[in-house]
């Protein structure tokens, strides 16, 4: 299986060696890393490795706690693959059928951050619209309302929030396993939910 890892480590020279060994002695093959940040002589990445399973989340945290100053925040299952661009294929799509672009991007986005699903809420009556393959059912939605564009948790329920003001609607992004949304993440989605209403904009005009 595929795991995300978030890992805060002294940011010292030879810390990251030490952490890459203990994975290697786990049996895990890193795949990727992103730094998130770094900031007060420590950083925070997130490791994308392959897991060969046998260890639970728990076991992980507590075998890479060895390493000395290195906390586990979170391990979690993602469909990510290393190498790829989910953001440039989200906006490609989007740009070749503007007419279902917020379709697209509520279907895709989840996996540029490593989350499990994504609704769009109409932001005058708070009724989903549209949700990717993994959003649970009406009866099982969380209550989505007071929306505000941030990055929150309610219990172990971890959400993005943002309005999408060209259609009228709040795109919702949630991780139900795993650490909650880093700003990084926060600024990522922003980003490309600014490219997709540009690029709807930018049809509009040229239809019109």
């Amino acid at each position: 299986m595929v795991l995300r890892v978030r890992v805060s480590l002294p940011d010292r020279p030879g810390v990251l060696g030490q952490v890459a060994r203990a994975f290697g002695v786990l049996g895990a093959d890193i795949l990727q890393v992103t730094v998130l940040e770094r900031e007060a002589g420590r950083a925070v990445d997130d490791f994308t490795v392959s897991w060969p399973g046998g260890f639970s989340a728990e076991d992980l945290r507590d075998r890479l706690g060895v390493v000395p100053g290195v906390r586990v925040d979170g391990a979690w299952p993602t469909r990510e693959v290393p190498g790829s661009s989910p953001d440039y294929d989200l906006i490609g799509h989007v740009a070749t059928d503007s007419d279902r672009a917020f379709v697209t991007l509520v279907d895709a986005v989840p996996d540029l951050v490593g989350a499990q699903w994504a609704v769009a809420v109409d932001s005058d009556t708070g009724e989903v619209v549209h949700g990717s393959w993994q959003a649970p059912g009406l009866d099982d939605m969380p209550d989505l309302t007071p929306l505000r564009p941030s990055a929150f948790s309610e219990g172990s329920l971890h959400l993005l929030s943002m309005p999408v003001r060209p259609a009228g609607l709040h795109l919702v992004v949630a991780r139900t396993e795993g650490p909650p949304f880093h700003q990084v993440e926060l600024d990522k989605v922003l980003r490309v939910v600014e490219i997709v209403a540009l690029l709807v904009a930018a049809t509009d005009r040229t239809v019109a």
